[in-house]
């Protein structure tokens, strides 16, 4: 059977094609952008002739980089903290909002404010920083692991997440044997992988991308994440290029490392997210319930 489309759907669906692929143009321009620089010759870039298209084609900058034996060791750290981190805030933040979507929890408005209070106040960078150095936890992973383990946002779209779940199934489970532990991982985790997927991005993004943590904890080079080793890159090629260094690779590198160092940061996270894009708008409930 065919639906007969009137004329203002089929006006609507051309509209809404029009503006879709303006946001597409105009979210992938700058990206096309940073990856032409980050393949442009510096007197190119400087002269503002890169647009969608690398000029005078250098790999100047991903030489100086990929080359350097501490970038490879600062780049494992990242994959490394990343990892650890990411599976302890997932741990956590699963843990803490499945006990609150349960209404029947006592004192559950209590552990709800104290969540949210977190949102709105916190004690301050210079009292973080002594709590986190008393505990003994600067140059470790754990300084970047633990102060960081619960987004607050995460947590309350995970709890309402799990309210949204039929309690009939996790009865049914019950009747069956499963304790508490049981139903969270037999049962409402495999019905919760939109969401799990999507908060485990969340936090790999955040902490793939965490610089300041590091920055502030970790005082030795070969701890430092990718982020620091990028970072001080940076600050070394501007500092070359305003004392006038000359032509030396570093001032060359100067006026497009920074397309470089964001390209060598998001690839992996472009890598990984159409794995994870799939679980976005799966119908996971879709089928559970009967009747």
């Amino acid at each position: 059977m065919t639906i007969a489309r009137s004329r203002g759907y089929r006006a609507f669906q051309v509209v809404n094609a029009v503006i879709l692929t303006g946001v597409v143009i105009v979210t992938l321009y700058p990206f096309v952008n940073i990856v032409a620089r980050s393949f442009s010759s510096e007197r190119y870039i400087i002269t503002g002739q890169v647009n969608l298209l690398p000029r005078g084609f250098n790999l100047t900058t991903y030489r100086i980089v990929i080359a350097d034996p501490m970038f490879w060791r600062n780049y494992g750290n990242t994959v490394l903290y990343t990892v650890v981190a990411t599976a302890i805030a997932m741990v956590l933040t699963t843990s803490y909002a499945y006990v609150l979507s349960k209404p029947h929890l006592r004192g559950r408005k209590v552990l709800i404010w104290a969540a949210v209070f977190t949102m709105i106040f916190s004690g301050g960078l210079i009292p973080q920083y002594v709590l986190v150095n008393n505990l003994g936890l600067t140059n470790s992973i754990w300084a970047i692991a633990l102060p960081n383990a619960i987004s607050v946002f995460n947590l309350l779209v995970m709890k309402s997440f799990f309210e949204g779940l039929p309690s009939e199934l996790e009865e049914a489970a019950a009747i069956d044997g499963l304790n508490t532990y049981g139903v969270l991982w037999r049962v409402v985790l495999p019905l919760s992988k939109a969401v799990v997927a999507t908060m485990v991005l969340f936090y790999t993004v955040s902490f793939w991308n965490s610089w300041f943590t590091a920055f502030l904890y970790l005082n030795e080079q070969e701890l430092f994440p990718v982020t620091i080793y990028l970072r001080n890159l940076i600050a070394g090629a501007t500092g070359a290029e305003s004392t006038g260094a000359g032509l030396s690779e570093m001032t060359q590198a100067a006026s497009n490392i920074q397309s470089v160092t964001i390209m060598l940061t998001v690839l992996p996270i472009l890598a990984v997210y159409p794995f994870v894009q799939r679980y976005f708008v799966s119908g996971v409930l879709l089928g559970a319930v009967k009747g």
